[in-house]
């Protein structure tokens, strides 16, 4: 119906008046969410249509369709049921599920067979449902209808060949008038049968690829077509029977036929492969094809350069064309790859001459020079004839070996040395060097002294030379007075063999130093007598009195005199020259001088120190020596001066000694200690040749031979250690990285095997190239492509002869799998060769690119198997498989070639691919068909490959061979009997693959074959109908039920899939059905609500198209599963707090979507709320006031209205109903507190904030806005103090507050609501003025007045701290800021007074002293203790008077003093106590130290190094029992000082107490010669002991 169109006059039908339903408020409600279909005109009363009424949507397919309606009016609430039928008319077409309808049938379908199609689907119900159905006609099929069953029904047998595709349309008509219909198009697809196998499109493919080619390169791709389609038209490719090593470099594309490499190609391992591809359907059908890859060599490989024999290292005088190795070269490519050219760098003396095939002598090319290079690193480079060539090099390290050739020559050609006289023995005078290029003991030089004589003296009494580093010593000391220079020889000698060795002039000179001091010749200083010289009173300034004379025994500046008096009577009398010595007057002589004058002379030298001597001289101021008659008495005079003056000097020599002493043994001491021990890293290796200490020169000159100048060394770095010895020492005596050893071999083990030197006799094998071959030059010759002339000809010839050429090749057939240790057979027999000399030329078998198979037996002569020999590994499937060898003879060198022709033997079993084959047949399969099979692999050749195959004996299938194109046999099985599949499923047979080879071998590999089903039976029902039940809103995946259908065919036609025919939407959503189980589950919400029952059409289809169908019927359960509804159709917001009980509120409906008890429904509210709910209409409520309501007690209430239904178990629910209460003003503001305390700071500006008061007010809205003021009740002086805001309460300031005028004020304010009438209340603000620092210190005393000046008296006895005055101040702040502090700032003397901190009290710093003033000015500042501190100054002037009295109530330092005097005494006592302690420390310390100087001991550790046992040289021999040595002389080797605390200790001939005693003396003398009489000889009692010199 149209929208607007009446339904009828509800108005009329219930007896309503109609003027009342606009004021009654009349309305069309509905059921929960449901939509209005219609509506009330509330002018005429009449139900029309208010939105479109479809029957179809809102029931379904239900027999009868009914909307239920309310109609509801109020004041008073009256409710009246409207139920409306919508009857179905015929508004919707059938339809099927889909447009196209696709069926596939094969075409082996027999006639007769069904199938299923589905139904059409009409909305409408009764006679207006689908009723018939019509097919178009076809040659091929008829329509068949069962009730709702529609089947196409096979008339005539199909034909894929004539007809593909068939398409057929079919109506679906209903009873409906007019008559509506729907059609589908059915879409029928004939499938093949697969009758048809592939074939190839070429029998063999043959295709070219080179090596090295990068994976995934497309080589061939084979194509293979089937007749068939679909599936039985599918070809998919894949290997036949191939190695695992064509798996790794082939693969096959299974879709495409594309083979590709997907591993590395090499032309090396094989030249050629030959693949079988097999093609096969998607039913197993299959064929074969051969593919034939061809490889191509490119140039991959670099030619492999070997070192054969080598003689390294070469002796450097080595005549040239000597060979010292051979060199082998290979290359694995082929014919020009394979060719290779050989070549060495050109900067060397060495060159490769071609021997025979493939080999190269290195041989040198001139002469060899070790000092010129040492090493050659030679570059082998082999470049092959490919293109691009490749080359590979091959580095050869030679060494040259040295021999003696080259002399010691020396750094320079003469040497100086200079040295002062004085020196110490031992002392280093200069360095020698010679250098030797030769290696090891030939480069080793030692140094030597040639004989001679100085001053008739041999030369090795006065120097010696260090033979390992060439250090001159000085023997003794020189003395420059005796000789000034000299010359030595030296000599250079190697340790070659035989030694070669150079000389070297040294000249010494010896340089002078200050050791004589000067000698006075006049006036004589010997004896008793003195020297006289008169001087003429007369004698005027600068008149000679005399001269002294005096020489220098040295020379240079160290001989330059110059004179001075040091002493005289009358010192500005005389004076005398510096240079001339001699003596004049200063001035004239005067009555007044004394008439005898003595001076005395200094005279010095000009050396570093100067030396000088003092001589006297005494003159006499007289004309004649009568007038002097105490003449007499002068010289007991001087001579008592002279002693006084010896004694003077003796004192100030013997102090000075002393403390010298003293600094002089505290800085041993000291720096002893500083000094590191003397630590060993090893063990000490001493010479042989040693000196010990009890063993003296015979020879009579008091000191060792140049000779027996023996070192000793210790272990590696010792030569930083404080070790000395005393002779031959040199910092370069033992180098850094080296250590003296005791015997030949330990210097062998330090520098080298001895091996690598010709002089102990290595024996170097010099191997030459002696064979070349007529093949190599006449390749050569071919290669340089020029004719083979006569020149060419007679070098060939020479060449031939002077090396010798071998020809001959031995040839050896052998089958495979020898025994290792088999013989092959006897090569020295067979190339005329002598066993004996297999061993002496070191012959041997080399491989030409393969492993090394055999060995030769060089004892027998006999070619032995060393390795399991495999043809088909070797040489997989070619027909010959040949190894190539060369046999090589050195001495000369000849080179034989070895062919081995490897023998097939029936070693390996015929092999399937698959040891299944499987093979899948249609039973309607045609007599006589064919189906390739694999055939059988054999890795042997010949007869011992594959010769025939055998079948188990079957009654269906036969075996016959074919052969391919290329000749290559394969079987086939061939169908002799029709296939049933319900007699016989399954057929298992075998087949044998048999070789021809002695003994024979087989392999088997069996045939299953599946005969496949023709799909000639349609799926079947168990039940025609199903029905179940199941509970609404049920858990989803639920089952419902299971269908199950069963088809008789087997694989894809039997396998059945289920589906619905036709299922709304909403149904679709909420169930589904397995397609495989038939299982028919929930996946959505199934609601008893929507519809109590429901039925389904299920389809079960096969594999292969065909169908049936049963009907499904589900009828819901209803549960309690709708919660009861609540809708409020009339609701007041708010409710004023003064309403009446009784009052409204709002109306409710309450309803439950489900039936029965579940239906029923009771409605509740809270106790505790001030309303209730009143029911006069069914499932209707009104909610109504029930009590007096306060809204500053509960300004809004939040109802749960719940309704329960009465279901098992019951369902509620709850509907929050929000009521506002409306505020009336009957609450005034409140403050906070009721008195409030501020607090302000003086001197602050006007509107500075003061603080904020707050009110509140529990009502709302206007009624609760507060506004303030200052009250009317605050005082009139005080109102105007603050200032407050209106809205927000603060308060600020209206003027400037002052803490010294006021601290204290009150103020009410006044809050005020907006509500009417207004509501107010009152607060108090009381308000404190707080200090601050304003106000600067007020001086009361002294008075501070313009004109007045104030004076105190102070007594001139006042003591130490006597008050003078006080200086009084006030600050007008308080707190911290009146604080006060007083200081002096300026004072007349200001060390003076002092001023109390706190107090203000002058007082006396001291006692007043006579030159004080009488009168003191003194400024005093007074600070408070402000933030920002505030001063002022007061002037006190103090007058210091006579006669005033002394109070003692103002004095306060009275004992200070003495207190200070009695800590100055007791400093000074601490400080004298602890100074004498000092000393004595002092003093017992160097008591201990010297003490223990006079003690001996011996150290018993065993851990420290030992010098080896005394050796005796011939010229030394043992004077005494106590080891002097001639002359009563002995000499000793002293360590540094110190160094006998540490760990280095000597054998039986010396003592740790020695050396101790002795460190000191080494200071001075390193060679110390000591009286025997003037030493005191201490020996400890037991075994007899060397004797110790003790000083």
């Amino acid at each position: 119906m149209k929208r607007g169109s009446v339904i009828g006059n509800v108005a009329k039908d219930l007896g309503l008046d109609r003027g009342a339903l606009s004021s009654r408020r009349a309305r069309i409600d509905t059921d929960g969410t449901d939509k209005r279909y219609c509506d009330i005109n509330l002018n005429n009363g009449e139900l029309i249509v208010a939105d479109r009424i479809d029957r179809e949507g809102l029931c379904g397919e239900k027999a009868s369709c009914i909307l239920k309606y309310e109609l509801v009016l109020e004041n008073p609430l009256e409710l009246h049921r409207i139920n409306l039928h919508i009857q179905d008319i015929n508004d919707n077409s059938p339809q099927f599920k889909e447009d196209l309808m696709n069926i596939e049938i094969r075409e082996s379908a027999v006639r007769g067979a069904r199938f299923v199609i589905e139904e059409a689907h009409d909305a409408d119900v009764g006679q207006n449902s689908v009723q018939q159905y019509s097919l178009q006609n076809n040659d091929n099929f008829i329509l068949a209808a069962d009730g709702n069953a529609i089947e196409l029904v096979l008339e005539k047998e199909l034909d894929r060949e004539k007809q593909q595709e068939i398409n057929l349309l079919l109506a679906a008509l209903d009873g409906g008038s007019p008559q509506r219909s729907g059609t589908v198009v059915i879409h029928v697809t004939v499938l093949d049968a697969n009758d048809n196998a592939p074939v190839f499109s070429q029998a063999v493919y043959k295709a070219s690829l080179p090596e090295n080619s990068p994976v995934d390169t497309v080589v061939v791709t084979v194509s293979a077509s089937d007749a068939d389609e679909g599936v039985n038209g599918d070809v998919t490719y894949e290997f036949g029977h191939v190695t695992d090593d064509v798996k790794k470099i082939f693969s096959i594309d299974r879709k495409v036929g594309e083979i590709r490499v997907v591993g590395i190609v090499d032309y090396e391992t094989t030249t050629s492969f030959e693949i079988r591809v097999k093609a096969k359907d998607g039913l197993g059908l299959s064929s074969y094809a051969k593919v034939i890859i061809s490889i191509t060599d490119v140039n991959d490989n670099a030619p492999v350069v070997s070192l054969k024999s080598l003689t390294n290292p070469i002796p450097e005088d080595t005549p040239p064309g000597t060979e010292v190795g051979i060199i082998n070269v290979q290359d694995r490519d082929s014919e020009t790859n394979r060719q290779v050219r050989c070549s060495i760098q050109q900067n060397v003396p060495f060159k490769l001459v071609p021997s025979i095939k493939n080999y190269y002598s290195l041989v040198t090319t001139g002469q060899l020079d070790r000092e010129l290079e040492s090493d050659y690193n030679i570059t082998i480079t082999a470049t092959d004839e490919g293109s691009p060539p490749l080359s590979s090099s091959k580095t050869v390290q030679l060494s040259v070996a040295d021999i003696n050739d080259n002399p010691p020559v020396f750094e320079e050609q003469t040497y100086s040395a200079y040295v002062t006289e004085n020196n110490k023995p031992g002392s280093t005078l200069c360095s020698v060097t010679a250098r030797d290029p030769d290696w090891r003991q030939n480069g080793t030089v030692v140094y030597s002294l040639l004989p001679g004589e100085v001053n008739g003296a041999p030369v090795s009494s006065y120097l010696s030379v260090n033979g390992d580093t060439g250090v001159i010593h000085a023997v003794r000391s020189f003395d420059y007075e005796q000789f000034r220079s000299f010359k030595v020889h030296l000599s250079a000698r190697d340790n070659g063999s035989p030694p070669l060795s150079s000389n070297v002039t040294v000249s010494v000179f010896v340089s002078d130093v200050n050791d004589n001091s000067p000698q006075i010749l006049y006036p004589a200083p010997e004896g008793n007598s003195f020297m006289t010289e008169l001087v003429p009173k007369a004698a005027h300034g600068g008149s000679l009195v005399s001269k002294v004379i005096a020489v220098d025994a040295d020379s240079g500046q160290n001989a330059w005199l110059s004179y001075h008096i040091v002493k005289s009577t009358d010192p500005g009398l005389f004076t005398i020259g510096l240079h001339s010595g001699e003596i004049r007057t200063q001035r004239d002589i005067s009555e007044s001088d004394s008439m005898k004058q003595n001076l005395i002379v200094s005279v010095k030298d000009n050396g570093q120190p100067s030396l000088s001597a003092t001589c006297s001289m005494y003159l006499l101021i007289s004309d004649n020596l009568a007038e002097v008659p105490e003449l007499k008495d002068i010289s007991y005079d001087e001579k008592n001066s002279k002693l006084t003056s010896y004694l003077i000097i003796a004192l100030v020599s013997v102090s000075t000694f002393f403390l010298t002493f003293i600094i002089i043994i505290l800085g041993v001491r000291f720096c002893r200690r500083r000094k590191p021990r003397l630590l060993f890293d090893g063990a000490v290796a001493i010479p042989s040749a040693y000196l010990p200490p009890n063993y003296a020169d015979v020879d009579g000159t008091g000191t060792l031979r140049s000779a027996y100048n023996y070192d000793a060394y210790l272990t590696t770095g010792s030569r930083t250690s404080d070790f000395k010895f005393v002779s031959s020492y040199n910092d370069n005596t033992l180098p850094a990285d080296q250590t003296l050893r005791k015997s030949p071999s330990d210097f062998a083990d330090a520098f080298g095997d001895c091996n690598g030197s010709p002089e102990v006799g290595t024996c170097f094998i010099y191997q030459e190239a002696m064979m070349s071959t007529v093949h190599l030059f006449l390749k050569a010759c071919l290669i340089m492509d020029q004719p083979l002339n006569f020149k060419r000809w007679l070098y060939f010839l020479w060449f031939c002869l002077f090396f010798g050429v071998s020809f001959g090749e031995v040839r050896y057939i052998l089958p495979e799998e020898m025994l290792r240790g088999s013989v092959i057979g006897n090569v020295a027999r067979d190339l005329g060769l002598k066993v004996t000399e297999l061993e002496a030329r070191r012959a041997r078998v080399v491989a030409e690119g393969t492993s090394q198979l055999c060995e030769l037996d060089t004892a027998s002569g006999n070619l032995l198997i060393s390795q399991r020999i495999d043809r088909e590994e070797l040489c997989v499937q070619a027909s010959l498989c040949i190894l190539q060898y060369q046999l090589l003879l050195e001495d000369p060198l000849q080179a034989y070639s070895i062919v081995l022709d490897i023998a097939d033997i029936n070693d390996n079993s015929p092999v399937f691919a698959a040891g299944e084959i499987q093979l899948d047949l249609v039973e309607s399969t045609v007599l006589g068909r064919r189906f390739p099979l694999e055939s059988a692999h054999d890795p042997d050749l010949g007869t011992n490959s594959v010769r025939e195959y055998k079948l188990s004996p079957n009654n269906h299938f036969a075996l016959e061979i074919s052969t391919q194109i290329n000749g290559n046999a394969y079987p086939e099985l061939v169908l002799k009997k029709a296939l049933d599949r319900e007699a016989q499923a399954e057929h298992v047979l075998k087949i044998n693959g048999i070789d021809g080879g002695n003994p024979v071998r087989s392999g088997t590999a069996s045939i299953h074959i599946r005969v496949l089903d023709a799909n000639d039976n349609v799926p079947v029902f168990s039940q025609r109908v199903y029905k179940t039940s199941v509970p609404e809103n049920s858990a989803i995946g639920t089952v419902i039920a299971t269908l199950n259908a069963t088809d008789s065919d087997e694989g894809v036609y039997g396998e059945i899939t289920y589906s619905f025919s036709h299922l709304s939407d909403k149904m679709g959503g909420a169930i589904e059905i397995n397609p495989l189980s038939g299982e028919v589950r929930l996946t959505g919400v199934i609601d008893y609500e929507e519809a109590s029952t429901h039925e389904l059409d299920v389809q079960a289809k096969d594999g292969g198209g065909q169908a049936s169908h049963c009907k499904l019927i589900i009828d819901v359960i209803d549960v309690n599963d709708n919660k009861p509804m609540i809708e409020v159709k009339s609701a007041s917001a708010n409710v004023a707090e003064d309403s009446k009980p009784g009052t409204m509120v709002a109306l409710i409906n309450v309803y439950d979507l489900d039936t029965g008890s579940s239906g029923r429904v009771t409605c509740t509210i809270p106790d505790n709320v001030p309303f209730k709910l009143v029911s006069e209409v069914k499932n209707y409520y009104m909610l109504v006031t029930d009590g007096i309501l306060d809204r500053e007690l509960q300004s809004e209430y939040n109802i749960a209205v719940t309704a329960t239904d009465a279901g098992s178990p019951s369902l509620s629910s709850v509907k929050v109903i929000t009521i506002v209460i409306n505020d009336k003003n009957d609450n005034p503001p409140t403050f906070t507190q009721s008195e409030c305390n501020a607090n302000i700071l003086e001197n602050q500006p006007v509107g500075t904030f003061v603080m904020k008061v707050k009110a509140v007010d529990i009502d709302d809205g206007s009624n609760a806005k507060i506004l303030y003021q200052i009250s009317k009740d605050t005082k009139s002086e005080v109102s105007s103090f603050l200032t407050i805001n209106s809205d927000t309460g603060e308060l600020f300031t209206s003027r400037l507050f002052d803490y010294e005028q006021s601290v204290h004020f009150q103020i009410k304010v006044t809050a005020r609501d907006g509500g009417d009438p207004p509501l107010s209340t009152t607060c108090t603000v009381n308000v404190f003025i707080k200090d601050q620092n304003d106000n600067a210190p007020v001086v009361l005393y002294p008075v501070q007045t313009i004109g007045f000046i104030a004076e105190d008296m102070v007594p001139i006895e006042a003591p130490r701290g006597y008050l003078v005055t006080k200086v009084v101040a006030v600050d007008a702040d308080s707190g911290h800021n009146a604080w006060l502090s007083y200081r002096i700032i300026k004072a007349t003397q200001p060390s003076l007074f002092v001023v109390g901190l706190h107090t203000g009290e002058i007082r006396t710093v001291r006692a007043f002293m006579e030159d004080d003033d009488p009168k003191h000015t003194v400024v005093v500042s007074i600070t408070d203790n402000g933030p920002e501190s505030l001063s002022a100054t007061a002037t006190v002037n103090v007058m210091i008077g006579n006669g005033l009295p002394v109070l003692n109530e103002l004095f306060e330092f009275s004992d200070e003093s003495q207190d200070s005097d009695n800590l100055t005494m007791y400093l000074i006592i601490a400080l004298t106590t602890v100074s004498s302690l000092f000393i004595l420390l002092i003093s017992g310390v160097f008591y201990c130290k010297l003490c223990r100087r006079s003690y001996v001991y011996r150290s018993t550790t065993d851990s420290l190094p030992v010098f080896p046992t005394t050796y005796l040289p011939p010229s030394f021999t043992d004077l005494s029992r106590c080891g002097t040595l001639l002359k009563d002389e002995r000499y000793d080797s002293f360590l540094t000082t110190g160094s006998w605390r540490g760990d280095f200790r000597f054998g039986s001939s010396t003592d740790t107490d020695t050396l101790k005693q002795r460190s000191a003396a080494y200071q001075k003398n390193t060679l110390r010669q000591a009286s025997a009489d003037r030493a005191t000889l201490k020996v400890r009692a037991g075994a007899p002991q060397p004797c110790y010199l003790v000083k």
